[in-house]
């Protein structure tokens, strides 16, 4: 089946092929930096919790790679908590909410993690992420104390309180990935790798996050039902179901998939602001850091539009799909084109009796339009049909001359 993928996608096997080539494995880059003993524990710490954060991390600029690196951290220790069933309501509440005030304790340390926390290793060495993150610059640490403050708040509030409404559900994403904006344009902006107005048009980085957060939580409502939890906003899910579990009920599919791509909707509108964000970073690392998860969101978003697997199971993009955003997410204008390809596919997906049909067909459509209007040359040309014919033009004459020789010697 992975052959397969690989010849009916040939831009993915050569993009597979440079990734290889020019990426160094996350460890063999921490084993490069130049970083002190506790610094380096700190990476192999993002390499546990998160490999394609910890890639990306560390091909940073210097300037902002240990910074980063310990906002993560730090944020991760935070989500670790959140996300911590075993831990009693009104100390999960109190840790949260108090956070931002242990990372300046030094010594602090956490060992009453569930036996199922995959990051608690981080918590009970935490110790290591203090000591560094108080010997970064007054300036760094008082955006990653500020956003962790903010966001604490934010998870302890909804421990008790459910996904409602419309406004609940921006606030929680907010709350959970838009602050996580904010503070990387703040970040940014204090590095002077990027201009002071980066970490100023906030409502920008948080439509950067919630784009993310919001394409994960449509993704995953599969796994998250059955593990008795729900974020979508009953407001739209309750028009189609009666309770969280025929959401994804074979029994109610049709009424199933009308709420999954009324999500779907919710996210595509954020891609404007998307857009418009990244169109304001100019440091070439830093434009990577920001295009990687979003090429990677609009892919996934677009495989999970009126697409029933995701009822089913954690749908995902390919892996040579994957590679291929990565070598692509560069330039400003190999990003449009990369979120131009997306769009044709959701508009080929996008059927006329769907009950979103319009409004899918005119944010589809205006995103078309917008980057055409920028892009030299006017729209992308889409070459994969000529690829495919090429690819199996290819592996048919293979098999023909492998079958031809190996008669030549039966015949010998």
């Amino acid at each position: 089946m992975a052959f397969l993928d690989w010849v009916l996608h040939p831009t993915e096997l050569w993009a597979g092929f440079w990734y290889v080539m020019k990426h160094a494995p996350p460890d063999e880059k921490t084993n490069k930096l130049q970083v002190s003993g506790e610094m380096k524990r700190c990476y192999d710490f993002l390499e546990m919790t998160s490999r394609s954060f910890a890639a990306v991390i560390q091909e940073l600029n210097p300037k902002l790679r240990d910074a980063i690196c310990l906002f993560y951290l730090v944020l991760r220790g935070l989500d670790t908590i959140e996300d911590d069933m075993t831990i009693p309501g009104a100390k999960k509440r109190r840790l949260l909410e108090t956070f931002h005030e242990v990372i300046y304790q030094k010594g602090w340390t956490f060992s009453e993690s569930g036996p199922d926390e995959k990051d608690a290793i981080l918590l009970v060495e935490f110790d290591v992420v203090i000591s560094e993150f108080l010997q970064l610059s007054a300036e760094y640490r008082e955006v990653i104390a500020d956003i962790t403050k903010r966001m604490g708040a934010g998870m302890a509030k909804y421990t008790h309180t459910r996904v409602e409404t419309l406004d609940d559900y921006n606030e929680y994403c907010h709350y959970v990935a838009g602050l996580v904006g904010h503070g990387l344009s703040r970040l940014f902006a204090v590095s002077g790798l990027e201009d002071s107005s980066v970490g100023e048009r906030l409502e920008l980085a948080n439509s950067m996050g919630l784009f993310l957060q919001k394409t994960n939580i449509t993704r995953d409502i599969n796994e998250d039902v059955l593990d008795g939890r729900c974020f979508w906003p009953k407001s739209i899910w309750s028009a189609y179901a009666d309770n969280e579990d025929d959401i994804i009920s074979k029994r109610n599919r049709e009424n199933g998939m009308r709420a999954l791509n009324e999500m779907c909707l919710n996210v595509l509108a954020h891609i404007p602001d998307v857009m418009e964000y990244l169109s304001q970073i100019k440091e070439p690392s830093v434009f990577r850091f920001c295009a990687i998860p979003q090429v990677m969101a609009v892919a996934t978003i677009a495989l999970c539009f009126d697409n029933a697997n995701v009822l089913d199971d954690n749908v995902k993009i390919r892996k040579g799909e994957a590679l291929k955003l990565i070598s692509q997410a560069t330039t400003l204008d190999s990003v449009k084109r990369v979120f131009y390809r997306y769009m044709v596919d959701l508009e080929k997906k996008n059927h006329p009796d769907n009950h979103v049909y319009e409004q899918v067909r005119k944010i589809t459509q205006k995103t078309k339009n917008d980057i055409a209007a920028t892009l030299k040359g006017g729209a992308p040309v889409d070459f994969t049909m000529e690829y495919l014919a090429i690819a199996l033009f290819l592996v048919t004459a293979f098999f023909f001359f492998y079958s031809y020789s190996q008669s030549k010697q039966e015949l010998v």
